[in-house]
């Protein structure tokens, strides 16, 4: 097929817009998409040092190169770069490899902290741990305590995540499911308690993401995350996936009602208080991070007095 606009040969062709796009014009509409975002919430001001959160899969190392490609010749602007090792053996070593060469092929200075170092827990913990819950609670609560922590230490005025189209769409409809309201209020919200959290890619579908990643010659993981799977999170992928595949333009539309919505409804008022455990801002008086953190604790200790038990049985048994 041919490109709509230029006639060369198209690399994809866009369901949802009705156009086929050659390699030059799906490039430019990328890039496009991610400066109008970026100029309609204000995303970036002057004298902003920006923390990148970088995981080394295809999202987050394409949000990094488009940032330095649109603000790289600011001089007033700072890049830095955030991994997160959630502890997930055989997974995330690959991933932290990969977002290491990456940064410094930008040369963005690179940064890596830890669960087990911060915390005294991995992602690996929570799920041997035998919560009904999945791994992936656990790991989305502390992953944004830890970089929100760090990027503060670090100096950064905005953490960019790389949440793509399908990202958002998830959020919203995983939300509107679980029937938490609040969240969904508080989802693009600003509290000056916490650093502001931008996401450029966020008018971007997944695949399209790929596609310039791939297009760009940007290395990335393709590794998923063995417990990706176990989430709610993964059947709505699916869900939205199906419906979009039949009904093009659908995570366009939901992410755009939601936001429609949020502007007629009242703003959330609620005070934060400060974690009684860490001292960070919070809604409660224990934060999610720190309320996680002693449910595995507690049931560490009481797995821990079972096996001690157990063995002491088994001795007095043998004797």
């Amino acid at each position: 097929m041919k490109c709509s606009k230029c006639g060369k040969k198209a690399v994809i062709y866009q369901k949802y817009s009705g156009l086929y796009l050659c390699k030059e014009h799906f490039l430019d509409d990328v890039e496009r998409k991610v400066r109008a975002e970026m100029r309609r919430f204000r995303m970036i001001e002057r004298n902003d040092c920006i923390a990148v959160a970088l995981s080394g899969g295809k999202d987050s190392s394409t949000l990094l190169f488009l940032l330095k490609k649109i603000l790289g010749h600011r001089e007033d602007l700072e890049f830095v770069a955030i991994s997160i090792n959630e502890g997930i053996k055989g997974y995330r070593e690959k991933m932290l490899e990969n977002a290491r060469k990456f940064a410094s092929s930008l040369n963005v200075p690179h940064f890596v902290f830890s669960f087990k170092e911060e915390f005294g827990f991995s992602t690996d913990d929570f799920a041997n741990a035998g919560f009904e819950q999945a791994p992936c609670s656990f790991c989305g609560v502390l992953r944004r305590k830890l970089l929100e922590r760090k990027a503060r230490e670090l100096g950064a005025t905005k953490i960019a995540i790389a949440h793509n189209l399908d990202d958002e769409a998830q959020t919203v409809l995983l939300n509107y499911l679980k029937g938490d309201f609040e969240r969904l209020l508080r989802l693009n919200s600003r509290r000056e308690e916490f650093i502001p959290r931008i996401k450029p890619l966020r008018s971007v579908p997944e695949k399209e993401v790929a596609l310039f990643a791939i297009l760009k010659n940007i290395p990335f993981s393709v590794s998923e995350c063995p417990y990706l799977r176990k989430s709610l999170r993964f059947s709505v992928k699916k869900l939205l996936n199906e419906i979009e595949r039949q009904h093009a333009g659908i995570k366009y539309s939901l992410v755009r009602g939601y936001e429609r919505l949020v502007e007629l409804l009242p703003k959330p008022a609620f005070e934060l208080q400060r974690c009684e455990i860490c001292g960070e801002p919070s809604a409660s008086k224990i934060c999610k991070a720190c309320e996680m953190l002693l449910r595995l604790q507690k049931l560490t200790k009481n797995n821990k007095s079972k096996r001690e038990f157990n063995k002491g049985s088994f001795r007095r048994f043998d004797a």
